[in-house]
């Protein structure tokens, strides 16, 4: 009896949408990945999980509107209702890898049967009055819920078992039996938009809150500002419900696309303001007015405003806007927040030109001769300053210089210096001191901010072409403490190349007198006091055995390139060494080559072992290399 009175008032349909709000971000956002963090479910392991999710999602999405088997809308709401339930309550198990995938599937596919469902149908659960309330209603209620401190704050197994139970509360509140007729009209204004735009338009928020909320979730600063603490929260909790009831009152009183383009407006002011972490407080006051001014929009639109001719056409029209708007673009979002950690400007007006595209084309047919004259101006502009170009560009530019222009627009000097701090041990390691006379002649300067890999100041006297090349494919390969990402896309089109010219003339006139204080170096005795053969091993199989074992990958891949093929250190020959006779100095040299490198040829130094590292390589290399023959016996040179 209760269910009938809830029926014929309508609030049964802003029910479904709380509830549907609910699990899809309290659980599916939240929860499960926060399972998946606690079973040690990460890297690529996640990323094919959540994949599955989203796969489910689209499939679903696009084919409820399709199936036969299930005709009754009340059983396809229930079987999406169920499948989410069940879900929920698999999470608490402890799941591998291949369950963990199968449970973010019937993830997506409950969510995306139950939304298709619930929108194409939710004009007869939402009563005669008042449509577009109920729908705001549901969706601020939903976000309200949602931010309630206990709620948020609770463990991923409570905010399961949360989840599931709403789920089953919803079945309960479904009526026994319902009648399929189009549903009444909310709005007495028809959507004169193609459903492709509104399609496009969605997709942009969508990402847009995708992206921003992903930045939010993962920076420790921004979340601080605004999903942590109780307050906080609350003040969240009451702008989504103030903003979901306000989007419900514009769309009964202003067109679609005002809606859209006023969320638009304001969720673009929160990602800009995020890049800035000192204005987050403004941040957080627009964010979740921005996420429910579309949010009612996203759930209206199918269901309440689209002119669709039938329910199977509302359907379909549902199935592809969640399907792409809902799916597709909050994965989008979501890798941009994780690739990037921000949202471009560049994007932010991409963005707008899609949402606002018919305010812009109003603009145009109103004001077609100014707009055509500042088109004229900004083009007699271009060319002029493409002339001024073309008159003043002087000589080609070197490879050197090409180069230096790579280094700089791909923020080499963010983790390289290059500038040899005087009286330190860096200009043993990495180079002669360079005057500061010298540093202020180069435009810009590249002293660098902060150093997390070697000084380049004098690279070019330490490392060869061939080496750069290397190291530059594959760090991780070639030096093997390395964290260097791979840049060998440098080399598609000539960039690389120049890149290592550049980093070649990085030398001065001190290179000759640093490479015989290099010579100079001897192990000190506190290094060998520490000397350690096994240490010494598994450095060399880090770092050393790429080049210098039989089967070495760097080694294979790169023969044909270097100077003279790297030795097997386990057969020899041995060029640059004392004879076998005479170990101390064998050990002594081993131990610079191993530190420094060899001057002139492809082999290149570790200078970032301690003396001790350096010591136990040469210590286990003396002990396990084969005695020279004595044709292969040479001086130092």
């Amino acid at each position: 009896m209760w269910t009938g009175r809830l029926r014929n008032s309508g609030w049964q349909g802003a029910s479904l949408v709380a509830i549907t709000y609910i699990y899809f971000l309290i659980f599916a956002q939240f929860a499960f990945l926060g399972r998946l963090a606690a079973l040690g479910i990460a890297g690529t392991n996640l990323k094919a999980v959540m994949a599955a999710m989203a796969a489910g999602g689209i499939l679903l999405s696009l084919l409820t509107p399709r199936i036969s088997l299930w005709s009754s809308p009340l059983l396809r709401l229930r079987l999406g209702l169920s499948m989410s339930s069940a879900a929920a309550f698999l999470a608490l198990l402890p799941l591998s890898i291949s369950v963990a995938i199968a449970v973010a599937l019937l993830i997506g596919a409950g969510l995306g049967l139950l939304t298709v469902t619930l929108v194409t149908h939710l004009g007869q659960w939402c009563g005669e009055k008042n449509q577009l309330l109920k729908v705001g209603l549901g969706t601020g209620i939903g976000y309200l819920l949602c931010n309630i401190p206990a709620f948020f704050a609770a463990s991923p197994q409570v905010q399961a078992v949360a989840a599931g139970l709403l789920c089953l509360a919803g079945i309960g509140i479904t009526p026994r039996a319902i009648e399929v007729k189009p549903n009444s009209r909310s709005t007495d204004r028809p959507a004169a938009l193609p459903f492709s735009f509104i399609v496009a338009c969605f997709a942009a928020l969508v990402w847009l809150d995708s992206a921003a909320f992903f930045i939010i979730q993962h920076t420790a600063s921004l979340k601080a500002g605004t999903w942590q603490g109780t307050a906080h929260l609350w003040t969240n909790g009451a702008l989504h419900l103030c903003a979901a009831l306000g989007s419900a009152w514009l769309l009964r009183r202003r067109a679609l696309s005002f809606v859209l383009s006023l969320a638009f407006f304001v969720l673009a002011c929160a990602c800009l303001l995020l890049l800035d972490p000192a204005r987050i407080l403004p941040a957080s006051v627009l964010y979740p007015i921005g996420v429910s001014l579309y949010s009612v929009a996203l759930v209206a639109y199918p269901s309440l405003i689209s002119p669709a001719a039938s329910i199977a056409q509302r359907g379909r029209q549902a199935g592809w806007l969640y399907a792409i708007a809902g799916w597709v673009a909050s994965a989008l979002g979501i890798g941009m927040g994780q690739n990037l950690g921000h949202v471009p400007p560049a994007f932010v007006a991409a963005a707008g030109a899609i949402v606002l595209l018919p305010w812009l084309l109003k603009i145009c047919r109103m004001r077609t001769r100014e707009i055509g004259l500042v088109a004229v101006v900004l083009l007699a502009a271009f060319l002029i300053q493409r002339i001024h170009v073309a008159l003043h560009a002087g000589d080609p530019l070197s490879q050197v210089e090409r180069g230096r222009r790579v280094y700089i627009s791909e923020g080499c000097i963010h983790c390289h210096s290059q500038y040899v701090r005087p009286d330190t041990k860096d200009v043993l390691m990495w180079g002669p001191v360079e005057s500061i006379e010298d540093l202020r002649r180069e435009r810009p300067p590249l002293i660098g901010n902060r150093r997390q890999g070697p000084d380049l100041a004098e690279v070019g006297g330490r490392r060869s072409p061939l080496w750069l090349k290397m190291h530059f494919f594959d760090p991780a390969e070639v030096s093997g403490a390395s964290i260097m990402p791979s840049y060998a896309f440098l080399f598609r089109d000539g960039r690389g190349n120049d890149l290592v010219e550049y980093l070649e003339s990085l030398r001065g006139p001190g290179t000759q007198q640093h490479v015989t204080e290099e010579e100079q170096w001897r192990p000190s005795a506190a290094a060998l006091a520490g000397v350690d053969a096994a240490d010494g091993e598994r450095l060399f199989r880090r770092d050393c055995a790429t080049c210098h074992s039989s089967d070495g990958h760097t080694r294979a891949i790169w023969q044909a390139s270097f100077k003279r093929l790297p030795p097997d250190l386990s057969a020899g020959p041995f060029f640059y060494l004392p004879p076998a006779e005479m170990p101390e100095l064998r050990f002594e040299r081993l131990a610079q080559i191993t530190r420094f490198g060899i001057p002139g040829t492809d082999m290149a130094g570790h200078e970032y072992l301690t003396g001790k590292q350096t010591a136990s390589i040469a210590l286990w290399l003396l002990r396990n290399m084969p005695q020279a023959h004595p044709s292969q016996k040479q001086s130092i040179p």
